[in-house]
C-alpha cells in the first residue's frame, strides 16, 4: 500500500474548538471529553471486539490546522521558554514534515449502538475535527517505560493556582445545572498549565479567552494566580 492510501477511519468531536488552550501533552486535564465516531466501513461493531477490555488507547491523527504548513528543522518548544532551538525531532511539535500526532488517552466507553460506532475518551489535547488514522491499545507493560530518559520535558509543566471570580464562579455553576458537567474542573486544568504563548510578557496583565464547548472562558493573570473572570456564549 502506497502512503497516498492510507484511510481516515473517523473524526475526533471535543470540547475545544480551537488550538488556543490545547493541553500540549495529553493527561495533564484529565477531564477534558472527546468522541470519536468511526466512518465507514471501520465502524462495525466487529472491528472494536475486545477493546473494551482495555482502559487506554494510542490514538493516531493528522494535525490538520497545521498541515498547510511547512516543516521546520528546528523548533522552540513552549518548555523550553520559546527562547531554545531544538530539532524537530526532538520535539512534539504539529510543524512536521508529515503532521502526525499521536497520543495516549483513556478509553470511557464504547457505543455500537444505532449506525455508527463512537469511543469515548477523556484527557486528550485535540482539536474538534481532528482526523483519526488509527488507533491501538495502550499496553501498559510494553508502553510504560519508568525508567526512561525525557530530556528536557523530565517533570510535569510548572501549574499556577486557578481561581474564579464570584461572577465566574456563579455562572460555571449555572452551566453544570444545564448539562455541562465538571466544568469547573475542566476549566481549571486546562488553565493551570498556562496556555499563553511563550513570548508573553509573565508579569503582564492581560484578559485571555478559551474556548471551551460553545462558551468563551475570560481570565486574567494576577502575579503567579490565573483568574477565571467571566464565562460568556461563543459568538463566531
Amino acid at each position: 500500500m502506497s502512503l497516498d492510501q492510507y484511510k481516515t477511519i473517523g473524526v475526533i468531536h471535543s470540547c475545544f474548538k480551537e488550538k488556543f488552550g490545547i493541553p500540549r501533552q495529553p493527561g495533564l486535564a484529565p477531564s477534558t471529553s472527546a468522541v470519536l465516531t468511526l466512518s465507514p466501513p471501520f465502524d462495525t461493531a466487529e472491528s472494536v471486539r475486545g477493546l473494551t477490555e482495555f482502559t487506554h488507547i494510542w490514538v493516531i491523527y493528522i494535525f490538520h490546522a497545521n498541515k498547510d504548513r511547512l516543516w521546520r528543522p528546528t523548533v522552540r518548544p513552549p518548555r523550553l521558554g520559546g527562547n531554545r532551538r531544538v530539532g524537530v525531532w526532538a520535539s512534539r511539535s504539529p510543524l512536521r514534515p508529515n503532521p502526525i500526532g499521536i497520543s495516549a488517552v483513556r478509553l470511557s466507553g464504547i457505543d455500537t449502538t444505532g449506525d455508527r460506532t463512537r469511543l469515548f475518551l477523556e484527557g486528550g489535547d485535540f482539536l474538534d475535527g481532528t482526523p483519526v488514522i488509527d488507533i491501538k491499545p495502550y499496553i501498559r507493560y510494553a508502553d510504560s517505560i519508568p525508567e526512561a530518559a525525557s530530556g528536557y520535558a523530565h517533570q510535569p509543566p510548572p501549574e499556577r493556582p486557578v481561581f474564579f471570580t464570584d461572577q465566574a464562579e456563579i455562572l460555571c455553576k449555572e452551566k453544570e445545572k444545564k448539562g455541562i458537567a465538571g466544568l469547573k474542573n475542566l476549566i481549571t486544568q486546562v488553565l493551570r498549565c498556562d496556555p499563553r504563548p511563550a513570548y508573553i510578557d509573565s508579569e503582564a496583565r492581560r484578559r485571555f479567552g478559551v474556548r471551551l464547548h460553545d462558551m468563551d472562558i475570560h481570565w486574567e493573570t494576577r502575579g503567579e494566580s490565573i483568574w477565571v473572570v467571566d464565562i460568556v456564549e461563543w459568538k463566531q
